[in-house]
């Protein structure tokens, strides 16, 4: 069994708090954590008809099925439940009595702010990371340049591998040809989440906005071009774009403002959120075709970015991520930001470091001066080093 990066913060918030939700997108493992770390709760999905039905047309006959501490897996398809819930832990306000999982980031985070407030933790968990697939802990991005890397070793495993394959757990040592499996994935989503949160008509068009999207992975987000490319009108590629994150299939990167508000006005950038999936839209049948494909410098980038996000969100934090471009095109590909100055990152997929990957953060460096913060540059390579005040990292240190 690995051990989930997630299970400390879920353990340390259902000693604390009277409702525990544990979302993410689907086949990430939700199910099985909320298991493992509490095997004395009783279980129900509400996935199982019969169960749905009387927690639909009975809550109150339903809950109190479950004198004791109960996982509801899927709580989000029975949104009326949470007004009784609120009301049981209201009358017995003990820690940990209620441990939800969903699927759908939207309907259940909807409800929850209607009926839960102040009294639920919400934490998120995502496909596994190469740090949890190797047993050992996640880099801390807001030590880099601060303190020495240390106690890595590099895996046996390649990197076209890795990308191609992605971190879903039923991808991973279960003999599963990735693109069977993610076409599957990509079906199930589409027929159940998308139709039922967006009642979409055209399935064959939302597929190729699912594809087109993934070909603009890492590049600034220009809804209306997206729409134009996939024959949709701007507020629809705006709702689907929406759906996409709220299912924690995608990151929108908001770029770094000392002015806060300026963050909202500006486009972000689209990352995807698993670089196996992202190939499977993209169309790639193998990681021999990945290692040729123009796009898997994009991949990787995408794969570094899902890296650091897990690397927070799995210890229960909100990832402090932004990126930053001036009027002239440099640009910082991520900042992690901090009480301190940011720690800056370039990412680039090849195996050496070309004489130029270093400019944009110099750049940052001497525009800043004296308080440009740590930098480093995270590469398809192997070795660590560091060169002119930039840390070089390999891959297989996030």
């Amino acid at each position: 069994m690995i051990r989930r990066a997630l299970t400390g913060a879920l353990r340390r918030a259902a000693s604390g708090f009277r409702v525990v939700s544990v979302t993410g997108p689907r086949q990430s493992g939700k199910t099985t954590l909320v298991r493992q770390v509490f095997p004395r709760h009783a279980y129900v999905s509400l996935e199982v008809p019969d169960d749905r039905r009387q927690a639909l047309e009975d809550p109150r006959g339903f809950l109190d099925r479950f004198p004791g501490p109960v996982i509801l897996d899927e709580a989000q398809r029975a949104p009326d439940l949470f007004s009784y819930i609120q009301t049981i832990v209201d009358e017995h306000p003990r820690p940990g009595r209620f441990v939800l999982t969903g699927s759908s980031n939207f309907l259940l985070m909807r409800t929850i702010t209607q009926s839960l407030a102040g009294r639920c933790a919400v934490l998120h968990l995502h496909p596994f990371s190469r740090a949890e697939l190797e047993g050992r802990a996640a880099l801390d991005a807001l030590a880099l340049g601060r303190s020495p890397v240390r106690g890595v070793r590099k895996p046996r495993a390649v990197l076209d591998e890795v990308l191609f394959r992605g971190g879903y757990p039923s991808v991973q040592g279960r003999g599963i040809e990735p693109r069977r499996w993610f076409q599957s994935y990509v079906e199930t989503y589409v027929e159940r989440d998308v139709r039922q949160l967006l009642r979409v008509g055209d399935l064959e068009t939302f597929e190729r906005f699912l594809r087109v999207g993934a070909a603009r992975s890492g590049q600034l987000l220009n809804l209306s071009s997206l729409a134009a490319d996939v024959g949709i009108t701007h507020p629809t590629a705006r709702a689907w774009i929406s759906i996409l994150q709220t299912s924690f299939l995608v990151l929108l990167m908001r770029p770094y403002f000392r002015n806060v508000g300026k963050r909202m006005t500006k486009s972000p950038k689209l990352y995807w959120l698993d670089s196996g999936l992202l190939c499977y839209l993209l169309g790639i049948r193998s990681p021999a075709e990945l290692s040729a494909h123009p796009l898997r410098g994009a991949v990787f980038e995408s794969f570094v970015v899902s890296e650091l996000v897990k690397s927070f969100t799995h210890r229960g934090e909100i990832p402090p991520l932004s990126f930053w471009r001036d009027r002239t095109g440099k640009e910082i590909d991520v900042l992690v930001e901090s009480a301190r100055e940011p720690v800056t990152m370039e990412i680039k997929a090849g195996k050496t470091v070309a004489g130029d990957a270093l400019a944009n953060l110099h750049h940052w460096q001497t525009m800043r001066g004296g308080s440009a913060g740590p930098a480093a540059l995270i590469y398809g390579g192997d070795r660590t080093s560091v060169h002119l005040g930039v840390l070089l990292l390999p891959w297989w240190r996030i």
